[in-house]
């Protein structure tokens, strides 16, 4: 490969580092360039498993990588509180995943999480599959099934503009462990959707995500089983 070839590819790599520092991120060099080695198989493989719009690096960069990468210090924050430490093995599952958005980027960045990337669509969870094995990720997985079939349990059920809450959560319960919690990545404060959630889940935290390079709305809307519906699930 010539100087010249490989120039992209370190500017990619220095926009990344940039990215990931701007976001205050613990990610290992080594990390990055798996970041950029599957940002590349998307770019690879986008004609055949149709997985973005995108067509030109520093979009995929910016509006998939750091996009997704925005979920790791809350994912981080939300872990260091709970029954489970961040070293502790922790099942994830990333719901509506097509690509591998953010289930990948979370795999890559947080070896001790288990993730299991879900798509209804064939091709695409074999895709998540292909990168597990391109990558050496043995702590990820792409199934190809619809989520309300799934049992889990999972402590993190996570998803990135893939539906309404409301559907989310009633497609995905059965699949959450019982203290466990849904990640919702969402565009602006979805308070409509929110507001319409059903009984047995309730929002707990609410925060605002900054995407390096993306001026756009983000926020990360974070729910649980209501303490009704767990009360009730005790005294059956």
């Amino acid at each position: 490969m010539t100087a010249a070839a490989e120039v992209p590819e370190v500017a990619l790599l220095q926009a990344l580092s940039l990215g990931v520092k701007a976001l205050g991120l613990n990610v290992t060099e080594a990390q990055q360039r798996q970041l950029l080695s599957y940002m590349a198989l998307i770019q690879k493989w986008n004609k055949v498993y149709n997985l973005t719009a995108l067509k030109r690096p520093q979009e995929i960069l910016t509006h998939h990588l750091l996009d997704s990468l925005s979920s790791i210090s809350p994912l981080f924050r939300y872990l260091a509180q709970g029954a489970k430490g961040v070293d502790q093995e922790i099942e994830l599952l990333d719901v509506g995943s097509g690509g591998g958005l953010p289930g990948v980027v979370i795999a890559i960045c947080c070896p001790s999480i288990r993730v299991t990337c879900v798509d209804t669509v064939s091709k695409k969870a074999a895709f998540v599959q292909q990168v597990a094995a391109s990558l050496k990720l043995s702590n990820l997985r792409g199934l190809h099934a619809r989520v309300e079939s799934l049992k889990g349990p999972f402590d993190v059920i996570c998803s990135r503009a893939f539906a309404s809450l409301p559907d989310f959560v009633n497609w995905s319960v059965g699949a959450l462990s019982e203290q466990g919690v849904w990640m919702a990545m969402k565009g602006k404060l979805p308070e409509a959707e929110m507001a319409a959630l059903p009984s047995f889940a309730e929002v707990f935290h609410v925060e605002q995500l900054q995407v390096p390079g993306l001026a756009a709305d983000r926020c990360m809307v974070w729910m649980k089983k209501s303490v009704t519906l767990s009360t009730e699930a005790s005294a059956t």
